[in-house]
């Protein structure tokens, strides 16, 4: 095998599955996922998974959530004033939005809970604290 260096442009067909078994992402319907190795454009564990694979070659791995999107975090939970909630955005549950950080990066949140006076936001991400399974097949 050649190990594929950083640097590297990679393709690949996946498809992600919980451990129940739900699909939560797949290309095969799709264009291949390409990324350039050693960039951080992807999970640590989809690099090191495809880091030793051939073109061609298909493999299963499981990917711990430490290699993935990390365990879920409760200072990710916001509870935001109703009155310092902008009165163009639906305060429903499920509504997407995306925070600006006061250092200015963007990052999405979902609102999960909407009481008297407070509106509740998660902004971790949907996969924290899975551990991820992946076929992957590099083209």
């Amino acid at each position: 095998m050649s190990k594929v260096e950083d640097g590297t442009q990679v393709k690949v067909h996946y498809t992600g599955k919980l451990n129940d078994g739900t699909v939560f992402d797949s290309s095969q319907d799709k264009e291949p996922l390409e990324f350039t190795m050693g960039k951080g454009e992807v999970i640590p564990g989809i690099e090191d998974a495809v880091r030793d694979m051939d073109e061609g070659e298909s493999k299963q791995v499981t990917i711990g959530k430490d290699q993935a999107y990390g365990d879920r975090r409760d200072d990710m939970i916001i509870d935001v004033p109703k009155d310092k909630f902008p009165d163009e955005i639906p305060q429903n549950v499920g509504q997407q939005l995306m925070l600006k950080h006061p250092e200015g990066q963007e990052f999405p949140a979902v609102i999960v809970e909407v009481k008297d006076e407070t509106v509740t936001l998660d902004a971790n991400h949907p996969l924290a604290g899975e551990d991820l399974n992946f076929e992957i097949q590099r083209v």
